[in-house]
């Protein structure tokens, strides 16, 4: 180390790969081609701490629009734990989306800790784990599937807009361009009515997002996304417990819970669609 001081500043395109790297360390199995999305969402949103020339902590504080943020990828090694790096990292974060309401996945056991930052509970997400394969849906169903072309990143913005706090566009245009991901809407009438992305992690694959305005909608989706995967291949999928429907979706096919989150948020919770809500879009970027 040629330089004690720690130092905060925002990652690279290049420094992301570092913080999947650290993602996948801690468990959360983070998607192979993420970090594009990632770096587009917000590209001075990771925040690395820097110990000379040693990585040693990051976080993320996205900016959405005029009034969001969503902070994750809160890391700190495990042999630089306990002395005060993290905290420097977290004020950092704040700092960043200051005047913002602010979204967090918080691991259960730092519930308390983030209440203290003025974090609010406002759901639980359950991550659950099943395997692929299995049937397609009816004919009749499958007709009003609609994907890239006819399933336009304009029909995304306008739909998810129930989903999240602002427009995400920049992030949504490089999410549903991961590479080896199926894309994937229903439509009705000509309106969008549910839609789904699954894409390629380090483990598996995951659906994330999947928003329907039907729990047939959802199954359908749901259906059609695991087909396209092997029989001994592994599914995941984050869905808010607040939402019944997405929970017995969950049970019809077996599913077992491999890990929970709290869903946070300062200020005033928002006014979400949680029962269309059958998959969050990432625990990590909201």
């Amino acid at each position: 180390m040629n330089d004690p001081t720690f130092i905060i500043r925002s990652m690279t395109r290049e420094e992301i790969n570092t913080a999947l790297d650290w993602a996948q360390d801690e468990g959360w199995n983070p998607g192979i081609f993420d970090a594009d999305a990632f770096h587009a969402a917000d590209e001075e949103g990771f925040l690395i701490g820097m110990l000379g020339d040693e990585k040693v902590a990051m976080i993320s504080a996205i900016r959405y629009g005029e009034k969001f943020g969503h902070i994750g990828f809160y890391v700190v090694k495990p042999e630089y734990r306990g002395k005060g790096y993290g905290l420097q990292l977290w004020q950092a974060a704040l700092d960043r989306l200051q005047g913002r309401m602010i979204g967090v996945d918080s691991v259960l056991t730092k519930r308390e800790q983030y209440a203290r930052s003025g974090f609010h509970f406002a759901h639980r997400n359950i991550g659950y784990r099943c395997k692929g394969g299995g049937l397609m849906p009816p004919m009749a169903l499958c007709e009003k599937i609609v994907s890239m072309p006819f399933l336009s990143l304009d029909d995304i913005i306008a739909y998810d807009r129930d989903f999240f706090p602002e427009a995400r566009r920049d992030f949504f245009q490089k999410w549903i361009s991961i590479p080896y991901s199926t894309v994937i809407g229903m439509k009705e009438n000509g309106k969008l009515v549910g839609f789904g992305v699954m894409r390629p992690c380090r483990e598996g694959m995951k659906i994330a997002p999947l928003f329907a305005d039907t729990p047939e909608i959802a199954e359908t989706l749901f259906m059609i996304m695991r087909a396209q995967t092997r029989e001994e291949e592994n599914i995941f999928i984050d869905m808010p417990e607040s939402n019944p429907l997405a929970l017995d979706l969950a049970k019809r096919y077996g599913m077992e819970i491999v890990f929970e989150t709290a869903r946070m948020y300062t200020q005033n919770i928002p006014n979400l669609a949680i029962s269309r809500t059958y998959g969050v879009t990432s625990p990590e970027l909201g």
